[in-house]
């Protein structure tokens, strides 16, 4: 119970329909090398209306509400990886392996220590039981019907076992309805209620303050080139940038704009190159994960990938071989930078992800 609307309305539909609740809220890691005026405005997810709302809601339904540290795990787990990816050059995804570890993977451990025996989010997405082709019984991730809010993309690294304990009450519902449902329920609501979509670690919007805090050993000057070695500007740092980015670069009296196409660690340089050469007719993705069964090595799969959370969905031909997998595009795509997520769906079903990569 993060004290959002959606959560929210998820204790009063799960009450309604009977069920014995335990309401649980995380009290994340907070950036001590943050702003000192950063440490006493309101956090972007936990602040006092969220907290007065959760307290609130909980009081309604007469539910305990416990508050737990999760601090320490949510910084080796979440903050570590994020910028260890960042120092090699990645634009990783932290909310996807929050997702895996902390608000399930915790989430479950603390529900067997309450007796629980299924965890109720707020999560846009589906579950249901589904038959594969040998008649085995598995349990299938399915896109949210809103897709405006869908969030199976963040949930692609969840296995059997935790999907086996999942319910999501808002997957058949649509936002606008579960506004409407919350007020139903007089749930506290502000006149105009807005949603935050950044991530949560950090008090800006974009990572370049923090990442400038906490590995400024990375954050060295260097070149910026073409793809003929031709040096055409300066970078301020590699993880300033990502690969994609056109704003920003510092690079003028150019007739075409450049586009971030490489960043090469080893000699600190930024290459750059018109907006053609960011379209790709294959991408290629490490780290996969399967939901329910990995795809035999060297099959060719037509299904569609998406490369971030609302991203359009693209058509192609997929291959695997052990963890490691290529996407072939039918039209060449925009592909987004390495450390990123591919997901793969056929139909409304997700099938797994991986993390994009270069070529090896």
């Amino acid at each position: 119970m993060s004290g959002g609307v959606d959560s929210s309305v998820v204790a009063h539909l799960l009450s309604a329909e009977g069920h014995d609740l335990v309401g649980v809220r995380f009290s994340l890691w907070n950036d001590p090398l943050a702003p000192a005026i950063s440490q006493i405005l309101p956090k972007k997810c936990c602040n006092p209306q969220t907290i007065y709302r959760a307290n609130a809601v909980a009081k309604t339904l007469g539910i305990p509400l416990h508050n737990i540290d999760l601090g320490e795990e949510f910084k080796r787990e979440v903050v570590d990886p994020f910028l260890e990816d960042y120092a090699k050059g990645l634009t990783p995804n932290p909310c996807i392996g929050c997702n895996r570890t902390i608000k399930f993977g915790k989430l479950l451990d603390i529900a067997d220590t309450f007796g629980c025996e299924k965890i109720a989010t707020g999560h846009y997405a589906r579950v249901d039981m589904r038959t594969d082709a040998d008649g085995k019984e598995y349990i299938a991730l399915r896109e949210a019907v809103d897709p405006k809010k869908d969030q199976s993309y963040f949930l692609h690294g969840l296995t059997q076992q935790q999907l086996s304990r999942v319910i999501f009450p808002l997957g058949a519902r649509h936002k606008e309805d579960v506004l409407k449902q919350a007020r139903t329920y007089g749930i506290p609501l502000p006149e105009h209620y807005d949603e935050s979509q950044d991530v949560c670690f950090y008090p800006e919007k974009e990572p370049r303050a923090f990442l400038q805090r906490h590995i400024p050993e990375q954050i060295v000057p260097g070149d910026i080139r073409n793809e003929d070695g031709t040096i055409v500007g300066a970078h301020k740092g590699l993880p300033l940038y990502t690969v994609g980015q056109r704003r920003g670069l510092g690079i003028g009296g150019l007739k075409i704009p450049l586009h971030v196409i490489r960043k090469e660690v080893r000699t600190n340089t930024l290459f750059v190159a018109p907006e053609r050469a960011a379209f790709e007719s294959e991408v290629f993705a490490s780290s996969t994960r399967w939901i329910a069964g990995k795809p035999a090595d060297r099959q060719e799969w037509e299904l569609e990938a998406r490369m971030s959370s609302q991203g359009k969905r693209h058509r192609g031909l997929l291959q695997c071989s052990g963890e490691t997998c290529t996407f072939r595009f039918h039209s060449p795509v925009r592909v987004s930078a390495p450390g990123q997520s591919i997901v793969f769906y056929d139909g409304d079903v997700l099938l797994g992800g991986g993390v994009i990569c270069e070529k090896s």
